[in-house]
């Protein structure tokens, strides 16, 4: 069990979310070390000596363990703290096999693609001042939407409370948080989705009122756009 841990992360970041998340439900002792995405302050020397990629989450463990990648993070968490809730990472080897199929498949779809969304529409132009083409931005929206309907369909319209099961795991934080991501560019990602509007809720409740702190400025820029986009 690690006897210190430091915890480098932005709220901005879905990953960072999922993981601040999970650290207070869990009550993983931990130091938060907040980083200003929009600063740069993951660009800076300093913050490359913590982390060689450089982004955030990451982590630095008794001192000397520096580790990124929030899967991995997960993966080792859960190996060093085995007192956690078994429901969050279960080691029944099947279980946390569809746990591991989730967090693989999410990088190339729930997380690349809701991101992709997100980034394209809001993000950059207010970052980089690109200009939004709206044919482009459909076919994003499109792709985005094949994959919020894989998951109402194959993930949450089997019977299961949550991804995978009846109890909520670290693959429901990790998808939950990157289908907010969309929510800040004026996306619903619920609407028309009855097991993703029921499901997210089941999330919230699990983890309040965690999830409603990772969330604050997601739900407050969330709430700007769509009053920009209603005055259109």
């Amino acid at each position: 069990m690690s006897t210190e841990l430091r915890y480098y992360y932005d709220l901005m970041s879905q990953p960072c979310r999922a993981l601040y998340i999970f650290l207070e439900m869990t009550k993983i002792p931990y130091r938060r070390c907040p980083i200003d995405l929009r600063k740069g302050e993951h660009l800076t020397d300093e913050f490359r000596a913590i982390n060689r990629f450089p982004k955030v989450p990451c982590i630095v463990a008794d001192g000397d363990f520096h580790l990124a990648e929030s899967v991995a993070i997960i993966q080792f968490l859960a190996r060093e703290y085995p007192e956690i809730p078994d429901h969050w990472y279960p080691r029944n080897s099947r279980t946390r096999a569809r746990i591991d199929e989730y967090m693989a498949w999410q990088q190339h779809n729930t997380r690349s693609l809701c991101a992709a969304y997100f980034m394209y529409v809001w993000l950059r132009p207010r970052m980089l001042g690109t200009t939004v083409r709206p044919e482009r931005a459909e076919q994003i929206k499109d792709e985005m939407e094949r994959c919020l309907d894989f998951i109402e369909r194959e993930y949450l319209g089997r019977g299961s409370k949550f991804i995978v099961g009846d109890e909520i795991s670290v693959a429901d934080l990790l998808a939950a948080c990157e289908i907010e991501q969309p929510r800040m560019a004026g996306y619903d990602p619920c609407a028309g989705r009855p097991n993703l509007t029921a499901w997210m809720g089941r999330v919230r409740e699990v983890t309040s009122p965690f999830y409603e702190q990772a969330h604050v400025v997601v739900n407050k820029i969330a709430a700007a756009t769509n009053a920009a986009l209603n005055k259109l």
